[in-house]
């Protein structure tokens, strides 16, 4: 049995890397009073039944940071960290002038707010080349250009941003595959005030499209550093809902993700 909660939490919703609601990733932000076990958190994840529920709680001058899918405890999440600093400079538990340390299970990450935007400083993650996979190559329904892997999942570019954006994966298939994780990416149009574009599929995180994925950037960077030759990018998570994800990565193991984010909602848990 998980253990109830001794008084009622507030619990915010989000949407982070877009200045308009309904737009971007949404994530639910519950500030502890106390803290409560997996179970219950897990619980509350699944009621919220978004792509992350983010849990934290103060710890001397830190939070204690943790994210929850509805089925799963993740190790890193970008957008639910995006939402719970703007909760945290919003409601009053920090000023907009003072850095916030969250202590979570990728270690420390840092969040500033800079001229309307928040930023996060993460873990850079590389990915590594491999060959073509068929099952693949299957479950997206479309020719792939580039096959290569991370710590995240499988990360593939294709031909066109149209072919990204028009993507239909078969999500059962992609369950199937040793890791069913996967980017999808491509450069941008060439009209486009963007640098490249992408998309998430997690069918085994439990979530078929995450709408903008800042740990996703955190593998986007390098790829695209390399191939691009630059240090700065604006970004596209393509999803139904989209979000932009500015970018400054040079190379070493830190990437910088700048993205907005508005608050939608806001209850109690009783």
């Amino acid at each position: 049995m998980f253990r109830e909660i001794k008084m009622k939490q507030t619990i915010i919703q989000v949407d982070a890397f877009t200045s308009q609601v309904f737009r971007g990733n949404p994530a639910a932000v519950c500030v502890l009073t106390a803290a409560q076990d997996d179970q219950w958190m897990q619980l509350v994840a699944q009621e919220m039944n978004l792509s992350e529920t983010a849990f934290l709680i103060k710890q001397d001058q830190d939070y204690s940071l943790r994210w929850f899918t509805p089925t799963t405890e993740v190790p890193l999440c970008g957008h639910a960290t995006l939402a719970s600093a703007h909760v945290l400079w919003t409601e009053g538990y920090a000023s907009t002038g003072q850095s916030l340390n969250f202590q979570t299970k990728s270690g420390l990450l840092t969040a500033r707010y800079q001229d309307n935007w928040i930023e996060l400083d993460f873990p850079a993650n590389r990915s590594q080349d491999i060959p073509p996979i068929t099952k693949l190559q299957d479950a997206l329904g479309v020719l792939i250009k580039t096959f290569s892997y991370n710590s995240l999942g499988y990360l593939v570019e294709l031909h066109s941003p149209e072919q990204v954006k028009q993507l239909q994966p078969n999500f059962a298939l992609i369950k199937q595959l040793p890791i069913s994780q996967v980017i999808v990416t491509s450069l941008a149009a060439a009209n486009s005030e963007y640098d490249f574009i992408s998309r998430f599929f997690a069918p085994g995180l439990g979530i078929d499209e995450d709408p903008v994925t800042g740990a996703a950037h955190c593998c986007l960077a390098p790829y695209w550093r390399e191939r691009l030759q630059k240090d700065n990018f604006l970004a596209y998570q393509a999803s139904h809902r989209g979000g932009v994800v500015k970018i400054n990565y040079s190379g070493g193991d830190r990437v910088l993700l700048q993205g907005q984010a508005i608050t939608v909602m806001r209850g109690e848990l009783l």
